[in-house]
């Protein structure tokens, strides 16, 4: 069952309950921070850039958490055998909403600032600018970045998931593909050039009131098959997804819905095996993929009460998908990632 979510509104009721779940292809329901029924603590919202090359990645985070903001800044370089990764996380005490992230991934600035760094988010409603600084991001030398997306499909995944435990504990998440990048990352005298022929970025938009103990998946590429922007987003185990999951993929600006895709992780001596082959298989066949992982941005805190254990990998899709019209979208190589994750928090 994949419920389509046709009528706007606001999201949540005079009970702070989801008004109505399943997905749609633009942000048709209105989040309003204060119908939210929970505890100022427990709302978390964000702000996620991911902008990735051939070779190389920029991540960028702005969440207010509610308890705890997050300013982080992720780059990747797999050119040559020396693949690495850096994260530098930055992390404030009780924002509770003060950071007044948007309540809409139309229009609206983000800021975020500390003693070391700065990150700017601004979107115009035609074009996002992402620029700042993280002073002593790698080997004690900072990161500066400043890019511009643009091209905005007209059509994006959005989801209203409920958590089956809480009535007043909801997810409301946008995932826009295909966004054209241009600009660069300086690190160390070394530019990360990225041209919209062959960057692409992904916005993760979320705003939502949690479950303390969530494990997801999640996986996400942009790019050109045969010339045309195509990308994907899939992913599960956030919430209740019976009304409508999130997997789609995006073909020249247009949505095609997928319904449930498996991720197939290698295990190995009892474990995950990130950094082996996966493979990816839908339900109806639809979306049939393998993935040749490079590198793995791992995090592991556990903090007792709190704890996080990511593992976003970066590597290359190979396989098919197929358009709802029955046309099979075949891609070889295709840059992208994939993760999974488990936060107590």
């Amino acid at each position: 069952m994949q419920h389509r979510m046709t009528a706007p509104g606001p999201l949540l009721d005079e009970r702070g309950r989801l008004a109505e779940t399943g997905y749609a292809t633009e942000l048709i329901k209105t989040y309003d921070r204060s119908r939210v029924r929970a505890s100022a603590l427990r709302i978390k919202e964000w702000d996620y850039y991911c902008v990735v090359s051939d070779c190389y990645a920029l991540a960028l985070t702005v969440a207010d958490n509610g308890y705890m903001g997050m300013d982080s800044v992720s780059l990747l370089d797999w050119r040559g055998e020396n693949a690495w990764e850096q994260t530098a996380s930055r992390m404030s005490l009780l924002p509770l909403g003060r950071r007044k992230l948007p309540s809409t991934s139309r229009v609206g600035d983000v800021r975020a600032q500390g003693r070391h760094h700065a990150l700017t988010f601004e979107n115009d409603g035609k074009r996002r600018r992402l620029y700042g600084h993280m002073a002593g991001f790698r080997d004690g030398k900072p990161l500066e970045f400043d890019l511009t997306l643009t091209c905005a499909p007209r059509d994006s995944m959005v989801i209203a998931t409920p958590f089956p435990d809480n009535p007043r504990a909801f997810y409301y998440n946008q995932k826009i593909n295909c966004l054209r990048a241009e600009g660069k990352a300086v690190w160390n005298g070394q530019e990360y050039l990225f041209a919209p022929a062959h960057s692409f970025a992904v916005l993760d938009w979320g705003r939502g009131v949690w479950t303390y103990d969530n494990t997801w998946y999640w996986g996400s590429a942009s790019g050109l098959a045969g010339g045309v922007p195509f990308g994907f987003n899939i992913g599960y185990g956030f919430g209740d997804t019976g009304a409508a999951s999130e997997n789609m993929l995006f073909y020249d600006g247009t949505a095609h819905k997928l319904s449930q895709v498996r991720f197939e992780i290698p295990r190995k001596d009892g474990r995950d095996d990130y950094l082996s082959p996966w493979r990816f298989t839908s339900d109806d066949g639809r979306f049939e993929m393998a993935f040749a992982p490079i590198i793995d941005r791992c995090a592991d805190l556990d903090f007792k009460l709190i704890c996080s254990k990511q593992h976003q990998v970066f590597g290359r899709f190979t396989g098919t998908a197929v358009l709802d019209d029955g046309r099979a979208i075949t891609v070889r190589d295709f840059p992208g990632f994939a993760e999974k994750v488990r936060n107590k928090w």
